[in-house]
Parts: C-alpha cells; sequence; structure tokens
C-alpha cells in the first residue's frame, strides 16, 4: 500500500505565496504521474496540475503562470509553488500519484489533502 501526506498548506493574504509538499511512503516499486487537485466549499474536486515521470507539466488554465509543480524522485516527492495567491485559490489541495506496486500494476493513490486559504 501507499500513503501520501500534504503539507505547507495555511493561511495568506492575496498575492502571497504558499508552497506545498507531499511525501509518498509505503511498499511500492515506482511512482509514474503525480499532481495536484483541490476542491472549493460547495464544488468539485478540479486538475490544478500534473508532472509525468520525465518531468514534463500541464496546468489549469486557471492557476497557469502563477503555480509551479514540481518532483524530488529520491524524495517520493511532489511541490507545489503557489504564488500570487487569489481568493478563489482557496480550496482544500490534494496530491495525487499514480504509482506502481508491482512492475506492471498501477493504481492511483490520494492524499488527505491540505488546506489553503487566502484572504482579501
Amino acid at each position: 500500500q501507499v500513503q501520501l501526506v500534504e503539507s505547507g498548506g495555511g493561511l495568506v493574504q492575496a498575492g502571497g505565496s504558499l508552497l506545498l509538499s507531499c511525501a509518498a511512503s509505503g511498499s511500492f516499486f515506482r511512482i509514474d504521474a503525480m499532481g495536484w487537485y483541490r476542491r472549493a466549499p460547495g464544488k468539485q474536486r478540479d486538475l490544478v496540475a500534473t508532472i509525468t515521470s520525465s518531468d514534463s507539466t500541464n496546468y489549469a488554465d486557471s492557476v497557469k503562470g502563477r503555480f509551479t509543480i514540481s518532483r524530488d524522485n529520491a524524495k517520493n516527492t511532489v511541490y507545489l509553488q503557489l504564488n500570487s495567491l487569489k481568493p478563489e485559490d482557496t480550496a482544500v489541495y490534494y496530491c495525487s500519484a499514480v504509482v506502481a506496486t508491482l512492475p506492471y500494476v498501477l493504481n492511483t493513490y490520494w492524499g488527505q489533502g491540505t488546506q489553503v486559504t487566502v484572504s482579501s
């Protein structure tokens, strides 16, 4: 099994920055793609950013140019740098990872979420 633990959320003023981290632990062969999603109150969970094993990235239009996703494979960790934060960025942010628990058996795992609140 695999556990994903997010950290780094908090309260920040509009225009400020935060760095979110997500560390994977447990028993697995390798981690493929990783990503960040968010869910605001009363809304669905939406894509924020993804990063492949070859470091190809993809961003939601609403965060493009403001957020940056990266990963440290040696630490089994994915990061999300949030800059120029807006009140509409307020949400619970979830880490996701596609993990091979066996060489050719892949499953998607989710973290418990970390709260990001942006005040105006």
